[in-house]
């Protein structure tokens, strides 16, 4: 788990509810600030604006995401025995991740199609990232059909559909159960199974 300062957490997480109560554009600082329980001038002593808000919330929440992988056992032999229980393995603790934080996920969802995302994502760093890039490498050293793909279309599908998926459960259009998991993941394997096969010599996935 992220922690920061106590009030300042308090202001990140009011301000991500209050995006999925009034949409991203709707939501007001005054809003931020009744919910999180501070006065308007005291939020501005730890943002300098509601765009800078924004921009910290999607990193605090992405952070979150993250995190999910540093916690998984990883072995890269599975991939070569078992290439699609291997990502339904790594996939399903992130879908999950998403479903469990209903009011992070619709967020998420809304600031990556908003217009201060592109500058936001072209000027950050994601280090954070780092045990999720390390399993990626293990999936493109055993299997060339993954390195031969534009790597941010893939990338871009798997993100777009776990969290437009889990918004809908979210949002109650889908039911936060078992069948739902295996239908989402499904559609997403469909995509990838053409992709999964592997070099001649297993000693590669090592």
């Amino acid at each position: 788990m992220v922690k920061l300062d106590d009030t300042r957490t308090r202001i990140i997480s009011a301000a991500i509810r209050a995006v999925r109560q009034h949409g991203l554009e709707g939501a007001r600082v005054q809003n931020v600030s009744t919910l999180a329980g501070v006065s308007p001038g005291a939020l501005y002593r730890y943002f300098d604006s509601k765009e800078q808000l924004l921009e910290e919330c999607f990193t605090y929440v992405d952070r979150q995401a993250a995190a999910i992988f540093d916690q998984l056992a990883f072995d890269p032999l599975a991939i070569v025995s078992n290439p699609v229980g291997a990502v339904r393995g790594l996939w399903l603790p992130y879908f999950r991740f998403w479903v469990a934080h209903p009011d992070e996920t619709v967020f998420y969802h809304r600031f990556r199609d908003s217009a201060l995302f592109p500058e936001y994502d072209r000027n950050r760093d994601v280090p954070y990232f780092g045990s999720f890039v390390c399993m990626v490498r293990a999936f493109r050293q055993v299997f060339p059909g993954i390195r031969r793909m534009n790597q941010d279309l893939l990338w871009l599908h798997v993100l777009t559909t776990t969290v437009l998926y889990a918004k809908y459960v979210a949002e109650g259009v889908l039911s936060a159960d078992q069948e739902t998991e295996e239908t989402v993941f499904q559609l997403l394997a469909t995509g990838l199974s053409g992709y999964l096969k592997p070099e001649n010599s297993c000693e590669k996935a090592v």
